[in-house]
């Protein structure tokens, strides 16, 4: 495509963004933010990654479900709650992909209930994250209560207020969408993203406060278990530091997911940026965006996480023999 073809593409990309936006004000039409179509070779790209990641991932779950002694540990299942609150995830996300790359539209009402799904899971990975990080510093600063407090029935108590957290920021964001919204909406069609809740500029900036407070307070939880961890690990001894230093370490590799899904939040300012710069530059960016952070961040952690668990990885092992 030659210079002077980009640039008219540009121009008239901004006087539809100009006239969305009109209407937008006029609470008459949904405006859920610029979906680009990625090409072929891209959304080919996506599902083979997408089909290797989701493969991976049903290896791992099937690794827990088969062996009896993972069902009553509350690290296991906890593990075994992100996998497949991570892999349910990909499954939607890359649902909502294809049918924004083929332009299929459907009504927002659908697009809502979609959306909501994917928000809700999008936070339960990095949620279970800090419950695991907890567990880890029950067992290593207050073993004589670990039994008590990550019983089997006290770890499904903590799934429930996982997803009981995790929900907040989906009612947050639909109450101030189902206020602003009118009923005419709903009745329309659209290509489908998760922006389909932002209809004024301040509704982003309300999901993104809301988003990083929650890690903001996760970043904390982490943090302090870190130094009481380490506290530990420096008055112990012999193999008992060896064991502390190892829940050191897991709670060093819960922080970079968490890091990795603080990513994601930062990553439409990025997008925003670039769309003001050039519109291929814009669709690439989200493509890498995509890719990296969301894609690879929700397989690769956990398989990392999975393989470094010596007791995980010989019942993996066995798992894949049999």
């Amino acid at each position: 495509m030659s210079l002077e073809r980009k640039f008219i593409s540009f121009i008239l990309f901004k006087e539809i963004s100009t006239l969305c936006f009109r209407k937008m004000a006029d609470n008459s039409s949904i405006v859920g933010g610029f979906a680009p179509r990625y090409p072929t070779y891209r959304l080919i790209i996506i599902q083979i990654l997408v089909t290797i990641f989701l493969c991976i991932n049903m290896l791992l779950i099937g690794t827990f479900f088969k062996t009896e002694s993972f069902h009553t540990s509350a690290r296991y299942l906890l593990f075994a709650l992100m996998l497949m609150s991570d892999s349910f995830l990909l499954f939607m996300s890359d649902i909502m992909v294809v049918c924004t790359s083929l332009g299929f539209t459907m009504q927002v009402f659908v697009c809502v209930i979609f959306s909501t799904t994917v928000l809700l899971y999008n936070m339960v990975t990095p949620i279970t994250l800090v419950a695991m990080t907890l567990e880890r510093y029950a067992a290593i600063c207050m073993p004589l209560r670990h039994a008590e407090l990550c019983s089997t029935r006290s770890t499904v108590h903590c799934i429930l207020i996982i997803h009981g957290i995790s929900s907040v920021p989906c009612i947050i964001i639909l109450s101030v969408f189902f206020a602003s919204a009118s009923l005419s909406i709903y009745k329309q069609n659209m290509v489908c993203t998760v922006n389909v809740f932002i209809l004024y500029t301040w509704h982003n900036h309300l999901r993104s406060a809301v988003s990083q407070f929650f890690f903001l307070m996760m970043c904390i939880v982490i943090c302090f278990s870190y130094y009481k961890i380490m506290k530990v690990a420096n008055a112990a001894s012999g193999e008992s530091k060896k064991s502390t230093l190892r829940g050191l370490k897991t709670v060093i590799l819960h922080a970079f997911q968490l890091l990795l899904c603080l990513i994601q939040l930062w990553c439409p300012f990025i997008e925003a940026a670039t769309l003001e710069i050039d519109l291929n530059l814009f669709a690439s960016v989200r493509y890498a965006n995509y890719v990296i952070f969301f894609l690879a961040s929700r397989c690769l952690s956990p398989l990392i996480y999975g393989l470094r668990d010596e007791t995980f990885f010989l019942a993996l092992k066995k798992f894949y023999r049999s």
